[in-house]
């Protein structure tokens, strides 16, 4: 969590706060897969617990295979594109804000995608 990236120092800090993931206190977020399921051709169910702060919760991942190549040196690999969704809430990321029109500033469905490439 210490290595969070927007572009905007200070969304960072606050991002790194405890509003938000207290990297201070819970450096790293992760996910242990548990089980990946093929579901219809190149498509799986991947399953796991994924650990934000003190929270840990399971949760599934829609995974699709992209494909495998051979890289200019030769290293054979394959890439795949991973989606899931949590509640923000769930974790104990409970920060918000109103916009002057009465809106919520942060939602509570986060969508997570991942595009992943392995050797």
């Amino acid at each position: 969590m210490t290595s969070i990236s927007t572009d905007n120092d200070m969304r960072d800090k606050h991002l790194k706060s405890d509003d938000f993931f207290n990297a201070e206190k819970y450096p790293k977020m992760s996910f242990t897969g548990i089980s990946l399921q093929k579901s219809t051709g190149g498509n799986y169910v991947l399953e796991g617990n994924l650990a934000i702060r003190d929270v840990t919760k399971k949760m599934k991942f829609a995974v699709t295979y992209g494909g495998t190549m051979v890289d200019p040196y030769g290293n054979t690999k394959a890439g795949f594109k991973a989606i899931g969704h949590i509640s923000r809430k769930a974790y104990n990321l409970k920060w918000n804000a109103l916009t002057e029109a009465g809106g919520a500033v942060v939602g509570d469905e986060v969508t997570i995608l991942l595009n992943l490439e392995f050797t």
